[in-house]
């Protein structure tokens, strides 16, 4: 009968054989499937992994006016998300745009 040190290093052994198979079977797999996808013309689409375009799910997002102008460059901004660097810690009220 084995004594129980020598049954955790045959686990530990064993551990190490299943990853390798693993591995080894996970390339193979995935190297079969993205030739499939080649031959079959298939994409991250047809599967349900990735969405058709913008806007193709979900209701349709309308544009954001710009609020703020540089009179240097022409850039504007909308004010929403991180400032550009035209902007960023200075007075806002200088770049608003008229209406």
């Amino acid at each position: 009968m084995s004594s129980y040190k020598d049954l955790l290093i045959q686990r530990e052994h064993l551990e190490k054989q299943i990853e390798q198979a693993k591995e080894k079977e996970f390339n193979a797999v995935v190297a079969d499937i993205k030739q499939k996808m080649l031959d079959y013309g298939i994409s991250a689409v047809d599967l349900g992994l990735a969405r058709a375009g913008k806007g193709v799910k979900g209701r349709p997002r309308a544009g954001v006016a710009p609020k703020f102008r540089d009179p240097l460059s022409g850039s504007s901004w909308s004010g929403r998300g991180k400032p550009p660097k035209w902007i960023a810690g200075k007075n806002r009220d200088e770049f608003l745009i008229q209406k």
